[in-house]
């Protein structure tokens, strides 16, 4: 299994320690390929897309409208078998 994390790096020029889940993409369960679009936060006023980082089922484990930290697990990603 694997973690989907919010980036660390996109808090490198933000005054502000948080931010939030804005929406989800997929819903839980649906199965993504790497590289697809799965999430949004925003931290200040800058919106960031969250990508799969793998192919696999996903399970969202942070809500909407969350209010997330750098390094915050949003989803797991369980890889399919070939």
């Amino acid at each position: 299994m694997q973690y989907i994390k919010v980036d660390e790096a996109l808090w490198a020029s933000s005054m502000l320690p948080e931010g939030i889940l804005e929406r989800w993409f997929i819903a839980s369960g649906d199965t993504v390929k790497a590289g697809d679009r799965i999430a949004e936060v925003r931290i200040e006023d800058a919106l960031h897309e969250i990508v799969a980082p793998a192919g696999g089922r996903a399970t969202i484990v942070a809500t909407a409208n969350a209010i997330i930290e750098p390094g915050s697990i949003l989803a797991t990603l369980k890889p399919q078998p070939a």
